[in-house]
């Protein structure tokens, strides 16, 4: 027998070694990906085609981004179409328009035909006792059909506060302009006369970006939100829910006699939506203030992109159901500690939860989902 290699030895003993090879399969997965090692290491005729690669792959970003450009050039066509929809839409809601028992027939609502009298007995009572209880059968339009919008998304809800509904009862509808120089959508809240604030329209414009950033171009993703824009509420006198006052009292460092001021400081209110943080391309901003445009952007997004195309289904419940529905469950065991109480993050003394991605203190304007 001839004398045995030692690489062959080397390679046996790995095998025979599972801790040995784990720790040298996990070097290597560390190794790949990693511009100051692997990729370094390299022969330079695999960093030519590896930089080669990288043109093409910018090359198709542009193209992606022409692409993108060129939806959003669709989106504002067909936006146009269906503005006539959504005319007819406020005219039913607001009860401008009475829809023919033609234009009632909801086909869908055959498929109930299949059940038992009983049941259909019960449903008609609930349905009866539900209407006594909300509005009378002889009201016009229906009712408060964006607060309850509003109120059923929970992105949405969250900014509402109950001081906020008697002015969103007034709220009419909700429409988008979409507009493609610069590109951006501008998003318009119409309310009826009332005795909040002199504004028939309160609107917010978001600014949105679809270009390679020539510097960074491989994080483009397509459009994003860059800016948006808000309006000034003219309130009526003593009807700004967006402000509050309080009564402090100080005390003379001297005399130490006391007296009471009074402040004027922000108060939660949907209309702060109105308000938004300022941020523009390239400014430095805090982690807060990020955070805040960030939920900002997504709840405009949401509005636009959702909202206001599905609103019916949004209004009775359905779109939030189908929404749920994208949602896989995922079971996990969580062991509680020995005081029976909350997970490990909770103990820990550091942990905020406040500090979770896309988490603004009190709410998380992120999930936009059913209460």
């Amino acid at each position: 027998m001839g004398e045995e290699k030692p690489e062959a030895g080397v390679t046996d003993e790995m095998f025979r070694n599972p801790s040995l090879l784990a720790a040298l399969q996990s070097r290597l997965n560390s190794m790949v990906g990693q511009s100051s090692d692997y990729v370094q290491m390299l022969p330079e005729a695999i960093k030519r085609r590896i930089r080669a690669l990288k043109n093409l792959q910018l090359e198709a970003i542009k193209e992606e981004a022409k692409f993108f450009n060129e939806v959003h050039e669709l989106e504002v066509k067909y936006h146009q179409m269906y503005l006539p929809l959504y005319e007819k839409r406020q005219q039913i809601v607001n009860g401008v328009y009475e829809p023919s028992d033609a234009e009632t027939h909801w086909a869908l609502d055959e498929e109930n035909e299949d059940l038992s009298e009983e049941v259909k007995a019960k449903a008609k009572i609930a349905e009866g006792e539900k209407k006594e209880e909300i509005f009378p059968e002889d009201v016009k339009g229906i009712p408060e059909f964006w607060l309850t919008i509003f109120k059923n998304v929970d992105c949405l809800a969250s900014m509402v506060q109950e001081h906020d509904e008697p002015i969103l009862r007034h709220l009419t509808d909700v429409t988008v302009d979409l507009t493609s120089n610069p590109m951006g959508f501008t998003l318009k809240f119409h309310f009826s006369p009332n005795e909040f604030f002199t504004d028939s329209v309160l609107t917010k414009f978001y600014d949105m970006n679809c270009s390679v950033n020539e510097k960074d171009p491989f994080e483009f993703e397509g459009p994003e939100i860059t800016t948006c824009q808000g309006c000034t509420i003219n309130w009526k006198p003593g009807k700004n829910v967006t402000v509050k006052t309080i009564k402090k009292k100080q005390k003379h460092k001297s005399r130490g006699s006391m007296r009471t001021i009074t402040k004027t400081v922000t108060n939660d209110s949907f209309f702060n939506f109105f308000n938004p943080p300022t941020v523009r391309p390239g400014d430095e901003i805090d982690e807060d203030v990020q955070a805040l445009a960030t939920a900002d952007y997504e709840i405009g997004h949401y509005i636009r992109e959702r909202v206001v195309p599905r609103a019916v289904l949004y209004f009775t419940g359905e779109a939030l159901e189908e929404e749920e529905g994208e949602y896989d469950e995922e079971e996990e065991d969580i062991e509680s500690n020995e005081e029976g109480g909350g997970s490990d993050d909770e103990a820990d003394e550091d942990y905020d939860p406040t500090k979770e991605k896309g988490i603004k203190p009190g709410q998380n304007p992120a999930e936009c989902r059913q209460q």
